[in-house]
């Protein structure tokens, strides 16, 4: 596979955006991070407008300093350059109906994740640029990078290129809020998708099955719960091998680790027939993720994810992880050790 194009500092023109209102849609996480880093960046104070709903959100956006407006059809109205940071569940309903009848016919729609746009579920012209900025920090992160002087993995593409600028635009946005410093990488919404959906689907599903067995198996064989939760994960040693793994390598980080320990985990690795697992994975990604399938069984129950009682979908998921003999062996132990977590 060829290697993907990175775009730094001295690719991006800041100039583009002179004279443009750009407004957020969310004031959340990223939000949050993504404004102030624009203002920062040299952005005018008046030329950004946080548009949310009045809440804690907006009472946070208007503390720092951040003009906001609680009618999205009027923010939408003056928006040359919007970013759309709201859960992805809610884009479709809130974008349709209250900003895209209003937005004008050349505004740039910036989305941090593809999941709406690869999947089709928003309305644009096609006059309109349609770019991802998609940070891969948490807005915690994308802000405190920022402020180090550092900055931070990014994804950055053009998915709709209506005035024939759209990418000079988003790079423009990419480097407003601290992106192309260390590098913001070419992608697209698809690849960012079906990275992200087959993480979600696929790996990390079978590392909590991986885990759930083991303490089943290590409990049979009379090792107690508390030793199982803080040998397993409670430690946090589990974070700080990936966090080696991020500096320095996912399979050269082992060298910190035992003899014993790199010994067995290089040699059991290799011993490991990987056939069922590339087949199971390649069935989620091909038959659930990019054919759209898991995107049609979610939103039949969009709306109820949004129900506070014990019909909401999600809540019922936690209740049934929650009866596995882990989860019940760690509310034990969290409940004997209140006091030293």
């Amino acid at each position: 596979m060829p290697s993907a194009k990175i775009y730094y500092d001295n690719d991006a023109d800041l100039g583009l955006l002179t004279g443009k209102k750009i407004v957020f849609l969310g004031f959340g996480n990223q939000g949050a991070a993504q404004a102030q880093n624009l203002r920062d960046t040299g952005i005018s104070n008046d030329a950004i407008l946080v548009a949310n709903r009045p809440d804690a959100y907006a009472e946070d956006a208007t503390s720092k300093g951040f003009i906001v407006e609680h009618e999205f059809e009027k923010a939408a109205a003056v928006a040359d350059v919007l970013f759309l940071l709201i859960p992805d569940q809610v884009q479709p309903r809130v974008f349709n109906d209250q900003f895209a009848p209003h937005l004008k016919t050349d505004v740039t729609i910036v989305i941090a994740s593809g999941y709406n746009v690869f999947y089709k579920l928003l309305n644009f012209k096609p006059t309109q640029d349609v770019v991802m900025v998609a940070p891969r920090m948490i807005g915690s992160s994308v802000r405190s990078l920022y402020q180090k002087g550092k900055g931070f993995p990014c994804f950055v593409s053009a998915e709709q290129d209506g005035s024939g600028n759209a990418l000079a635009t988003a790079l423009a946005l990419s480097r407003a809020i601290g992106a192309t410093k260390a590098g913001a990488i070419a992608s697209s919404a698809r690849e960012e998708t079906a990275m992200d959906l087959f993480a979600e689907q696929a790996l990390w599903p079978n590392i909590i099955v991986l885990f759930r067995e083991a303490f089943s198996i290590l409990q049979e064989a009379g090792c107690s719960d508390e030793a199982l939760c803080y040998e397993m994960w409670m430690s946090k040693e589990p974070a700080e091998i990936f966090e080696r793994a991020a500096e320095e390598g996912f399979i050269t980080q082992l060298k910190h680790h035992s003899t014993v320990s790199q010994y067995g985990q290089l040699s059991g690795a290799l011993k490991l027939d990987g056939s069922a697992v590339r087949a199971h994975f390649k069935d989620i990604l091909y038959n659930q993720v990019l054919n759209g399938k898991f995107c049609r069984e979610f939103s039949k129950i969009e709306g109820d994810l949004e129900k506070q009682d014990s019909s909401n979908p999600l809540e019922q998921l936690y209740v049934e992880h929650g009866k596995s003999e882990l989860g019940q062996a760690e509310q034990r132990v969290r409940s004997r050790l209140a006091g030293l977590l």
